[in-house]
């Protein structure tokens, strides 16, 4: 039996919902929104095998999500658009509203680590304008490399004990990684926060950053 335009719409609006069914996609499209990546690469930050990671970035792709491109022996892989950024914060969004279990998890861990309300991108602009505060990223050398906010200063959350003498305890710090559920801010602003730095965190990460418009540096 056919079926009608609408039905078909939605079959095509519920296969992109299959491809964000999984927490290992969800992670590389993480991932993704820092910049283009190699296979390998990404299997190595999410802790998949090649083949796997493979597999998932083919349904990720094959749902719009991600494109491809081959560079020599590699496949690099970045976000199709910013759209799928919002998707994404969307589905984050309903899900922190009405999951009991998502406000447990955050309760548990992320408000132990902190609990203050974040910066806004809007007030981190302003401050930085006047010289107010050290802007942190705490992610790999490599992301930081691909962009980064305008000044930030890269010391990523493993080298963060070893490298506070290059921290100015005087100025307050604003701590940044990859999107607002990234773990590494986290723990950043926990272990500052521990030793004595004035410091809070950005309300979202790089990619909404970015998404929004607000200028981005590269390395080179």
């Amino acid at each position: 039996m056919s079926i009608g335009p609408k039905q078909a719409l939605y079959e095509e609006f519920a296969s992109v919902a299959r491809a964000l069914g999984s927490q290992h996609r969800l992670e590389i499209l993480e991932h993704l929104a820092q910049g283009e990546r190699a296979v390998e690469t990404l299997a190595e930050r999410v802790g998949l095998s090649v083949a796997n990671t493979s597999h998932h970035l083919q349904q990720l792709r094959r749902a719009g999500l991600a494109s491809s491109r081959r560079d020599g022996k590699f496949v690099l892989y970045r976000l199709a658009d910013d759209g799928v950024l919002a998707l994404v914060a969307a589905l984050s969004g309903v899900a922190t509203r009405n999951l009991a279990e998502v406000d447990r998890i955050r309760q548990i861990y992320f408000d132990e680590r902190d609990s203050m309300e974040p910066v806004s991108r809007d007030e981190l602009l302003e401050r930085t304008r006047d010289d107010l505060v050290t802007v942190l990223d705490v992610r790999p050398p490599d992301e930081f490399a691909v962009g980064h906010l305008p000044g930030a200063v890269n010391i990523p959350l493993s080298e963060l004990e070893a490298r506070l003498a290059e921290l100015d305890s005087d100025h307050e710090i604003v701590a940044y990684c990859r999107g607002p559920w990234c773990v590494l801010s986290f723990e950043a602003v926990a272990a500052l926060r521990a030793r004595g730095f004035k410091v809070r965190r950005l309300e979202d990460g790089l990619p909404e950053w970015r998404a929004a418009g607000l200028p981005v540096e590269a390395v080179g």
